[in-house]
């Protein structure tokens, strides 16, 4: 493996970081690694992190869901059926700013979003870097999956990144990019943790929202916002995604201590309520989508 250290801000462009948490990768290699905040704006980001050369391999793994599709844990299998209900959620959100049009989905995983998109009667365009997560896409929706946005050469209606712009490691020219595939009047759905969220807060260092070194960036709502006006793009719109505090509690639970199943599940469904609770007063929800439009 191969670590580089980030020397400046995506965002404001300080060089000045300080220590921020230091937390375990506990899905692939046990290893530690740093989050560290920038002096400047306040962003937090994974530091030293794994190079493109190295982030691959911490990608396989049977506990990775969201690339092998698998079921084969208790937790798996939660996940799956939380996705069906978001997968209707994420359609319905869509269509309250368009009925149909031409998708991209950006990180597209292993095509679920797609497929469902898909048959609802719209046009759809996938990007998956990952080689095994590309071909179940490719199986599920009958459907050619290109593996970078190099390959793409059209304007879309609606772009999606769903959990996906916290593992990039070229976040500006990834941004400058999709608005470049964006028609005028265009929408941008990203998804991202929240580590300012309750449920963070109460995990700390066991939160599974850090999933680190997978995810290297690590996105306020200040700091999204500010990322989006430097690229001449404007938030219209924030919207919780209120299952993920119970599946990251979930997860987390089972990081944080070795009880067992049944009590950790209770104690992940009283820390989701607990954090969506406060987060319908202050908007801190564990992720948040931001709905974002030119200019």
């Amino acid at each position: 493996m191969t670590l580089e250290t980030i020397s400046q801000c995506p965002i404001c462009l300080s060089n000045s970081f300080i220590p921020f948490i230091n937390t375990k990768d506990h899905t692939v290699s046990q290893q530690d690694f740093n989050l560290q905040k920038c002096s400047g704006c306040g962003f937090v980001i994974t530091n030293p992190r794994p190079d493109i050369n190295s982030i691959g391999d911490f990608y396989k793994s049977d506990k990775y869901i969201s690339h092998t599709g698998g079921s084969k844990t208790i937790i798996d299998k939660i996940y799956l059926q939380a996705r069906k209900l978001t997968l209707r959620r994420k359609h319905k959100l869509i269509t309250n700013y368009k009925n149909s049009g031409h998708l991209l989905d950006f990180g597209c995983g292993t095509g679920e979003f797609l497929n469902h998109m898909q048959k609802n009667g719209w046009e759809i365009t996938g990007v998956e870097p990952s080689d095994s997560a590309r071909k179940k896409a490719n199986e599920i929706t009958k459907s050619f999956i290109n593996s970078s946005l190099i390959e793409i050469d059209r304007k879309f209606d609606i772009i999606t990144l769903w959990h996906v712009l916290e593992h990039v490691h070229d976040l500006n020219e990834k941004i400058k990019s999709l608005k470049n595939l964006l028609k005028e009047d265009g929408i941008i759905f990203i998804a991202v943790p929240n580590h300012e969220s309750a449920d963070a807060q109460h995990y700390k260092n066991n939160w599974a929202g850090y999933d680190v070194p997978r995810h290297i960036w690590h996105f306020s709502k200040s700091n999204m916002h500010q990322l989006l006006q430097n690229h001449g793009l404007t938030l219209a719109k924030t919207e919780p995604m209120k299952l993920d505090s119970f599946y990251v509690s979930l997860l987390s639970e089972s990081y944080k201590t070795k009880k067992n199943l049944p009590t950790r599940i209770f104690n992940a469904v009283m820390n989701g309520i607990k954090s969506n609770a406060s987060a319908s007063k202050t908007g801190m929800y564990s992720s948040l989508i931001y709905i974002v439009t030119h200019k």
